[in-house]
């Protein structure tokens, strides 16, 4: 696996590999199940466009996991310098290069890009039920610090689901 940084002809297959690596633990899933497509746009949508944000707001933070020229993952992350906090919003990887060991290796070179860059914490969330990051981020020394409840109202009585 090599690591190198984003391209801008990466952001299509990353919100690929982003959508289908979401399936089952995304909040915006979790909404539609209730409520159904929202302003006639799916979760994955809304989630692919997660990935446009992080491109947007700091694409050299952005690293590609590689195998034999072919995209197998990526993470991405942004930092406050003056917080001196790290942020990894999204770590997805295509279903045939998972449980390789690619994953840490990816996290591990963000925690490092953070280090040279004399942050001082990592943040990084994750769904409960999402058992693989939750064993990956506390084997790598993170802490779990407070659970978080997603509430979501709808705003007209015309929402409902489909």
């Amino acid at each position: 696996m090599k690591i190198r940084s984003y391209q801008p002809a990466d952001l299509e297959t990353l919100k690929t590999i982003t959508v289908e690596a979401f399936q089952g633990v995304s909040i915006d899933e979790g909404i539609e199940r209730e409520y159904g497509p929202i302003n006639g746009h799916d979760w994955k949508w809304r989630k692919a466009g997660h990935v446009e944000a992080d491109v947007r707001r700091d694409p050299e933070g952005i690293f590609i996991a590689e195998v034999d020229g072919k995209i197998a993952g990526y993470i991405s992350t942004w930092h406050d310098l003056e917080a001196g906090i790290g942020y990894i919003p999204n770590l997805a990887f295509a279903p045939e290069f998972r449980g390789q060991g690619m994953g840490r290796k990816l996290l591990e070179h963000a925690l490092q890009h953070f280090r040279d860059l004399n942050l001082t914490l990592a943040k990084i969330e994750t769904l409960e039920q999402n058992d693989v990051g939750n064993h990956l981020y506390t084997s790598l020394g993170f802490k779990e610090i407070v659970k978080q409840v997603h509430f979501v109202a709808p705003l007209t009585s015309t929402t409902e689901k489909s």
